[in-house]
């Protein structure tokens, strides 16, 4: 597949394709950061977006048909919609796109993103490919480019996932040093047309997570050590998002809160620039270490509202899911929220081992005890590979013999297709007794399987 026309740098174009279609539309924030590192590396840069596609087919005929491109990178964010009761695996979809383009050009498909990162063997496999790029692509993508001739040694480009001699082998990642990058421009992708559409500006002022969750695939795409931003280049990239209309934000880090000196600093330069009341934004944060003074200064900066993570209300699950805080920790999140102003939500993960209805119903009490503005709650806990929770599961043998697993237990051992685990403790029809415990109570979102297409769009 690797052409033999050399590197690209300086004379080829490389395209990079965002296939996700999930509503409401989310600007592909990895691409267009990863086109700014292209362009900074003197290559001719391109987005090919379907989200925005009213026909993808015809849309990326048409794309190819009229370019000469020297290489294709293929962003896989999400392989599957994460919810139980749906189950929408994506990755079928996705190689019909790709079998669209290796019919229109010769150029290599180089697999990468966050969803990608999760399984990178088994979905190069999937999809029948030679080259993908697990973690950040910043660094590795222009290595990998400059290498795309024939007899090249791909064993020096990090990250890298490659065939040779009949097997598919992955290099050790490298970081990007986000302290020393230059602010992303935001001009590869359409970032007013996602705004007006219903999603909002988003960016990222941090990346890693040292929390030790034992279901979360973050660690896989970013590492366990956080890496933070300047804030005054976060700064500068919210007022160049803003000088195109876009006012609502949405900050990308998995724990806005953590550290919470980091949060403190950007929010200040956020003062600083005269930008508390020119912006609204949300973010995900820990309720563990969420400070009034953390809160109040949050409010002054712009936030409109905060989405934790918070699993369970019951104690014994929380230590079972490998969280760090406790149900006390919730409560007084809660406090700080109420007296700052601050709209806040708690998203539940239902279901993981050694949840019973007990632990249920503990946590629904709870949640309605403590009354934050919403509740989000998923049933099953999505399984990824290289999670703790991943090899619990390979333990108890087989998965088609696993009373707990729900989704693709035959045959989908690399957990590549949606699988679930869903405590067998929990007995039959636990969606109906989750909903018996809600009781219509408007404040909880709930995914039940007879309601999958209610939109969680928490800014309108």
């Amino acid at each position: 597949m690797s052409p033999s026309t050399g590197p690209l740098r300086e004379r080829g174009k490389v395209v990079l394709v965002n296939p996700n279609s999930m509503k409401p539309p989310v600007a592909p924030i990895a691409l267009d950061y990863l086109a700014h590192a292209l362009k900074e590396s003197k290559y001719d840069v391109d987005i090919l977006d379907l989200c925005l596609a009213t026909d993808v087919n015809r849309a990326t005929i048409q794309y190819f048909t009229h370019k000469q491109v020297d290489a294709i990178a293929f962003s896989i964010r999400n392989t599957d919609d994460v919810y139980l009761a749906s189950q929408d695996f994506f990755l079928p979809a996705y190689r019909d796109i790709i079998n669209l383009i290796r019919m229109q050009t010769s150029a290599p498909v180089i697999l990468g993103g966050a969803g990608f990162s999760t399984m990178p063997e088994a979905i190069l496999n999937f999809f029948d490919l030679d080259l993908g790029i697990w973690g950040e692509g910043e660094l590795a993508l222009p290595q990998l480019l400059d290498r795309l001739s024939e007899n090249s040694d791909y064993r020096k480009v990090p990250g890298l996932v490659y065939r040779s001699g009949g097997y598919i082998l992955r290099n050790t990642p490298k970081y990007y040093d986000l302290s020393r990058i230059s602010t992303p421009t935001r001009n590869f992708i359409d970032n007013r047309r996602y705004f007006i559409e219903g999603g909002m500006g988003n960016i990222e002022t941090k990346r890693g997570c040292p929390k030790k969750c034992i279901y979360c695939a973050d660690p896989a795409g970013k590492g366990r050590k956080q890496r933070l931003r300047s804030p005054r280049s976060v700064a500068t990239e919210i007022k160049t998002l803003l000088a195109k209309g876009i006012d609502y934000f949405h900050f990308c880090d998995s724990e806005f809160n953590i550290p919470e000196n980091h949060a403190w600093d950007v929010c200040m330069e956020l003062l600083s620039q005269g930008l508390g009341d020119k912006i609204r934004w949300y973010a995900y944060a820990s309720p563990g270490g969420f400070s009034q003074e953390l809160a109040a200064l949050c409010h002054k900066a712009g936030c409109a509202g905060i989405d934790f993570g918070v699993d369970s209300g019951c104690d014994r699950m929380l230590r079972r899911l490998g969280r760090d805080f406790k149900v006390a920790d919730l409560e007084s999140t809660a406090d700080v929220c109420r007296q700052e102003g601050i709209v806040f939500m708690y998203d539940l993960l239902l279901g993981g081992p050694g949840e019973t209805r007990q632990s249920l119903r503990e946590t629904i009490e709870t949640m309605k005890r403590i009354s934050p503005d919403r509740v989000g709650i998923s049933l099953g806990v999505r399984i990824t590979p290289r999670t703790k929770l991943a090899a619990l599961i390979r333990k108890q043998g087989p998965l088609s013999e696993n009373a707990n697993l729900h989704g693709a237990v035959e045959g989908n051992d690399s957990f590549m297709a949606p699988i679930f685990y869903l405590s067998s403790l929990l007995g039959d029809n636990t969606p109906s007794f989750v909903s018996q415990l809600i009781d219509k109570d408007e404040r909880f979102f709930f995914v039940s399987p007879e309601e999958t297409d209610q939109n969680y769009n928490y800014n309108e």
